[in-house]
């Protein structure tokens, strides 16, 4: 299978059907059902597994606290409901999941991983994708990893809340914010300059008109 992605940050989320073990049971599940919630969908190679399964629970054992939000959290992989199924009646202990709190979905097909652009084609298995998708099923935020490497639950509801306030207050929020520290407010325009100039060189109506940020790694242009 070609792996097309469809996937594109500021463009409505390719749409999915899919059947997914929830609460124990199979179910089919749509990204439409999830419409006017913001949905955190991560792709993760298999089950019986090493890493996902740490991945799976710590997003299975914090889901309350992006049901706050009101964010659905839904895992995805290649394999069968029959076998996450069987991966969740598996007790922690001897290496299962047990009870989760999210929906695992079946690709068996791999065209929900192939849209999404994550298809591994050579083994037929996704890469880690993360992919935030807002109420009105727009793709705000996409990362991938290559597979060694597990994702931080933190910075996937950090990332949910920011997106979350810019849509509330449209401000935009910088480097590591987090709620409760200073987001920026913005005309439309803004000025970033390498260092802070003499005042002498910068225009006062320009510096109360736009918002000035100043990065000492910026090289301007010659």
């Amino acid at each position: 299978m070609a792996c097309v992605c469809k996937a594109h940050v500021g463009k409505p989320a390719p749409e999915f059907q899919a059947t997914a073990v929830v609460d124990g049971a199979f179910k089919e599940v749509k990204l439409s059902d999830y419409k006017g919630k913001y949905v955190v969908l991560f792709f993760y190679p298999l089950d019986f597994t090493f890493v996902c399964p740490t991945e799976i629970v710590a997003f299975s054992d914090r889901a309350a606290e992006f049901h706050k939000l009101n964010c659905e959290v839904l895992g995805v992989s290649v394999d069968s409901q029959f076998t996450h199924l069987a991966w969740i009646n598996t007790p922690r202990k001897e290496g299962g999941l047990g009870p989760l709190n999210i929906p695992l979905l079946a690709d068996v097909t791999r065209k929900l991983s192939s849209d999404y652009g994550v298809l591994k084609e050579d083994e037929g298995i996704a890469y880690r994708g993360l992919f935030v998708i807002d109420g009105k099923g727009v793709l705000r935020q996409v990362t991938i990893n290559d597979l060694p490497v597990g994702r931080s639950v933190d910075e996937a509801l950090r990332l949910v809340q920011a997106f979350q306030y810019t849509d509330e207050h449209g401000e935009v929020c910088p480097a590591g914010w987090a709620p409760g520290t200073q987001a920026w407010e913005t005309g439309g325009a803004w000025v970033l300059l390498p260092t802070k100039p003499p005042s002498l060189l910068l225009c006062p109506a320009l510096e109360t008109k736009f918002p000035i940020y100043y990065s000492p790694n910026l090289t301007m242009p010659q």
